[in-house]
């Protein structure tokens, strides 16, 4: 018998301002998370071959959504002036909860995430708003 896999319908996606959740990010198209790791290469005299190395540089990742509330721009107003260090303390943490089909759970703690470019487009008369987040952090944690 195969293994059953897990799919997006078993995904769920948290954005977090200051311990509350953001009701208005929840139409998430979908979610990317990548380990940002580096390696380095050097050769010495006498050796066959090189030696490598990694360094952990932090988490990068993007979520994809459609809008259903202005209080889309109350996130991006979080962002913004957390950016103008206008409220320096602001915290942004993603969550996501993977259900597995064998019934494990896995939970991945996005935390302190810093966004690049955001905004809101309407690719026709038909779309709905679209929304994408770029982020970037330190840490991660899964539970």
């Amino acid at each position: 018998m195969a293994l059953a896999r897990i799919k997006g319908q078993e995904v769920e996606i948290l954005l977090v301002v200051n311990g509350e959740i953001q009701s208005a990010l929840t139409d998430i198209q979908s979610f990317e998370f990548n380990q940002e790791l580096e390696t380095t290469e050097e050769g010495y005299l006498g050796e066959k071959g090189n030696r490598y190395d990694e360094f952990y540089k932090g988490y990068s990742g993007s979520v994809s959504l459609h809008n259903h509330s202005p209080d889309l721009f109350t996130f991006f107003d979080f962002v913004k002036d957390r950016a103008q260090r206008r409220e320096p303390g602001t915290i942004v943490n993603i969550k996501a909860t993977l259900n597995y089909p064998s019934g494990e759970r896995q939970r991945v703690l996005l935390q302190d995430a810093f966004f690049d470019t955001m905004g809101l487009s309407f690719g026709s008369r038909s779309e709905y708003g679209a929304t994408t987040l770029n982020f970037k952090g330190t840490e991660f944690r899964h539970i």
